[in-house]
């Protein structure tokens, strides 16, 4: 998924994925037909629920 799909699905801003990249958070699997870099769900997953729960907010899924 691109850095826009992992934060429409996490809840958080494209801003702050590629913040959990610099910080080794998350790594960029690859590269899409358009040079945007690409995560796995899993990757993203980890650090989405450390940050949700540092910062005490609940991940409602969108309609």
């Amino acid at each position: 998924m691109t850095a826009r799909e992992a934060a429409e699905l996490t809840g958080v801003s494209v801003v702050t994925v590629y913040s959990w990249v610099r910080r080794g958070h998350v790594k960029v699997e690859g590269l899409d037909h358009r040079g945007q870099k690409l995560f796995r769900h899993l990757e993203v997953a980890s650090p989405e629920k450390a940050t949700r729960s540092k910062a005490k907010r609940v991940l409602v899924p969108a309609a």
